[in-house]
């Protein structure tokens, strides 16, 4: 049986057909602009694939109560073009199929979950650091939505002593995406991360910065495995920084067999970047189930 897959992105649209392994058979990208040029192309890739089902991994915010009147659409995007499209009832209309619909990041979680680094866990966290800083939740098997959906990388942190940076984000200023994410780091170092490779200092005050952040969440919601995606997170030496600072922060008040593990306790997403539209096909897979 074949199920489609979209992970709908604020700059491209992957489309793609799986199967209930996982396993990609086609996949294409297509450039996300306004919707009128953007859907009629999505539309027309899945229209002849055989597909069963399809699972929308979609950026946001976005609304995922089913019993609101605009259930499955973009609101309140910085997308203008796209707030408040019905992107759930488009892709019906037009395939007449059953749609599963998230986040792109509970996408990703779910990915990861299903076939990845987190298989067979029921309390995960995953984030994505890249031009924001989003939060995909498990609880007891369950992800989290509640009135709407996580937004974890809007906890407010506390900024290291001397550090007079007032925070990338719009809203919240120094809230962990307004500190960590690819736009604040450029915003205070004047140069993309990718440019910065080779300085230390920028990747040990990121580290501060995100083991913070990861604090506050082990300490609310306990979860079994921590997984830290985006391009932010291609930086590995992040990695070993983060855990030192993530137990000296916690300075021995936890003791579980996962923190005595921390190097596979926080690990990077470990579907070589397909836990979106690997997500997707699981949200597909569970729209018939």
């Amino acid at each position: 049986m074949l199920y489609g897959a979209l992970e709908s992105g604020g700059t491209k649209m992957i489309c793609a057909v799986g199967d209930e392994n996982g396993t990609i058979i086609d996949k294409i990208t297509i450039p996300t602009t306004i919707p009128d040029e953007t859907m009629p192309k999505v539309v027309e890739y899945f229209s002849d694939k055989d597909i069963k089902a399809l699972g929308i991994a979609c950026f946001g915010p976005i609304d995922l109560d089913k019993t609101s009147d605009i259930y499955g659409y973009i609101v309140e995007t910085p997308k203008t073009a796209w707030r408040f499209y019905n992107i759930v009832g488009t892709i019906k209309d037009a395939l007449g199929i059953p749609v599963g619909f998230d986040t792109d990041v509970n996408g990703s979680l779910l990915g990861e979950v299903t076939w990845g680094s987190a298989k067979g866990l029921t309390d995960v966290v995953y984030l994505t650091f890249g031009t924001g800083v989003g939060a995909g939740i498990l609880s007891g098997g369950k992800l989290v939505h509640g009135m709407m959906h996580p937004e974890a990388g809007h906890i407010k942190l506390v900024p290291l002593p001397g550090d007079t940076f007032e925070g990338k984000c719009p809203f919240h200023g120094t809230c962990l995406e307004g500190m960590t994410s690819g736009p604040a780091i450029e915003a205070r170092w004047g140069a993309r991360g990718e440019e910065l490779v080779e300085r230390p200092e920028v990747w040990e005050m990121e580290s501060s910065y995100i083991s913070q952040g990861l604090v506050n969440m082990i300490c609310i919601l306990s979860p079994q495995k921590i997984i830290l995606g985006g391009g932010v997170m291609h930086q590995k030496s992040l990695f070993p920084m983060i855990r030192e600072k993530v137990l000296k922060e916690l300075n021995g008040y936890l003791k579980t067999k996962q923190l005595d593990d921390i190097d596979n306790y926080i690990v990077p997403a470990g579907l070589n970047d397909d836990q979106g539209i690997m997500g997707a096909i699981k949200l597909a897979i569970d729209s018939i189930e």
